[in-house]
């Protein structure tokens, strides 16, 4: 059991380890692995105390001091929460799961830094809805872009119920505010990284934080809170923002509510009774909560967009961007011209003559892509050009379109290779240079040279935005009054923004679509 535990750690993070690396943080000395290729690697180090028993549902709270060399060789369990199936698309193999959960993962380059110089730091921040995730899946290895120059971190964050809880009690313990306790953990990790990156050669005043989905919606957010302030310098958001009415963080008395009601589905009488509850009866309990994100005042003061009207965010340098076939909507199941009118006039009753001429179809055999692009641009592509419009520093914005190269008669229990096209997360083996973790248990993709051409070329571009250089010298900086954007797939090259004009008209109040799971496997 051992010696596959050692083969599959060396698969998810690049390759086995080898000898030790020793550096001192401030709660001790700690040691690490370095990777087949040099690459160094700090696995599975505490940033905040274990937010178990009175901790639970607390604003995270110091490491104790060790007093050994604490060795810093495997990663830490994942944060409580629903297990994949080995016939899921992103399956990279069961992770342990417990309520201590909050570590970190840090791999560097092979070569420190020259003395007196630090390198660029990225912070990796995952999706999943806010209810899955994890700091040590595969997929989001960073041995390939530390390989390229630059330190990644990947931080772990409270999900779901043990993560996002409001209650009345807790807003009492917490000064006026609870929930939130995911973004707590995330602001506590950069804190950590602030702190003591510089004794791993990397610079505390050049950090990008970099997330996808809920990730994305994570950086955003931080963006937005006061709490965060002075953390990071530079954004990367891939395929989620709070700009839209998906996912919009809600008044706090709401989220209170919602965690009353949740505290009376399980039987208890009050928060006691609850964090005396196994965790796993708290995570696996369903919880239908009007948005996992509250304005609580404190973490987030107000609404993202309000924030950004007022000009009181964290103002920096941002990438952002969505894939061609992504949605977090659905029209429906329609088939014909005649469904798809319909099914505009019943979503968008305000605007539909608009949403329409932006979206002809003609024949029946046009209706799968109008319907692909109105769910994906409705959804993903308001969320991203909100975001790019409240913007004050430079930004940049792209458009990815690779489908993957499926293996022959592939199939997965959440995923259709024959029309998923570029899915949501399909851009993430690119933008972090692990492709190969697709296959990592069984052969899933025929990768192919263009493929390797543009995950170099994508991953090179973060590079460049880490370092603080524009992310490619012939993409142009988002305008409003011409907004272009990046194409990512078999071309790279300058595009207008695609249906930019249609936007504020599938974004409109009386907008009837059906918010669903995104058409993609878990990120």
């Amino acid at each position: 059991m051992k010696a596959f535990l050692a083969v599959l750690a060396g698969l998810m993070l690049g390759a086995a380890p080898a000898a030790a690396q020793t550096v001192e943080v401030e709660t001790g000395k700690m040691d690490g692995v370095t990777l087949d290729g040099g690459v160094r690697a700090w696995l599975g180090v505490p940033f905040a105390a274990p937010p178990v028993r009175d901790l639970r549902w607390r604003a995270p709270q110091p490491v104790a001091r060790w007093s050994r060399v604490f060795h810093a060789d495997r990663t830490a369990p994942m944060c409580l929460q629903p297990l994949r199936n080995r016939t899921m698309n992103h399956y990279f193999g069961n992770e342990a799961t417990s309520e201590d959960c909050l570590y970190l993962n840090i791999w560097a380059p092979k070569e420190a830094a020259p003395a007196g110089a630090r390198l660029p730091v990225v912070v990796w921040i995952y999706g999943g809805g806010f209810n899955i995730g994890s700091a040590s899946m595969a997929n989001y290895s960073g041995a390939s872009l530390a390989a390229k120059g630059v330190i990644q971190v990947n931080i772990a964050y409270r999900v779901g119920n043990l993560g996002f809880l409001a209650h009345p009690d807790l807003s009492r313990e917490g000064n006026g505010a609870s929930g939130n306790y995911g973004l707590m953990d995330q602001i506590a990790a950069l804190q950590w990284v602030q702190r003591n990156i510089a004794a791993l050669g990397g610079d505390p005043d050049n950090v990008t934080i970099m997330g996808q989905s809920a990730g994305s919606m994570s950086v955003a957010l931080l963006q937005s809170s006061p709490l965060a302030k002075g953390l990071f310098r530079r954004i990367v958001g891939m395929s989620g923002s709070p700009f839209g009415d998906l996912l919009a963080p809600v008044p706090l008395a709401e989220a209170e509510a919602d965690g009353v009601r949740f505290q009376k589905a399980l039987g208890a009488d009050n928060i006691a009774q609850l964090r005396d509850m196994s965790g796993d009866r708290i995570a696996a309990a369903p919880f239908v909560r009007r948005g996992p994100i509250t304005i609580d005042g404190a973490v987030m003061p107000a609404a993202p967009a309000e924030t950004f009207r007022q000009r009181r965010h964290n103002d920096v340098p941002v990438m952002l961007g969505f894939t061609r076939d992504e949605s977090f909507r659905s029209l429906g199941s329609v088939k014909s011209v005649a469904d798809y009118d319909a099914a505009i006039r019943k979503a968008f009753p305000q605007t539909a003559d608009a949403v329409l001429k932006a979206y002809p179809v003609k024949t029946d055999a046009d209706v799968a892509r109008a319907v692909a692009d109105v769910q994906r641009d409705s959804s993903l592509g308001v969320q991203m050009a909100g975001w790019a419009r409240a913007q004050t520093s430079p930004t940049w914005a792209w458009f990815f379109t690779r489908r993957q190269p499926y293996a022959e008669g592939v199939s997965f229990s959440d995923h259709e290779p024959a029309t998923v096209g570029a899915y949501h997360t399909g851009d993430v083996p690119y933008w972090l240079g692990t492709l190969d973790a697709l296959n990592l248990f069984r052969t899933t993709r025929n990768w192919q040279a263009g493929d390797r051409v543009l995950s170099d070329t994508m991953s090179s571009m973060i590079v460049a935005f880490a370092r603080g250089d524009p992310p490619r010298k012939d993409w142009p900086v988002f305008d409003p009054k011409r907004p272009r954007m990046m194409e990512l797939g078999e071309t790279v090259r300058v595009i207008d923004w695609p249906h930019y004009k249609a936007l504020d008209a599938l974004s409109a109040p009386a907008a009837q679509s059906v918010p669903t799971e995104p058409r993609k496997p878990r990120d």
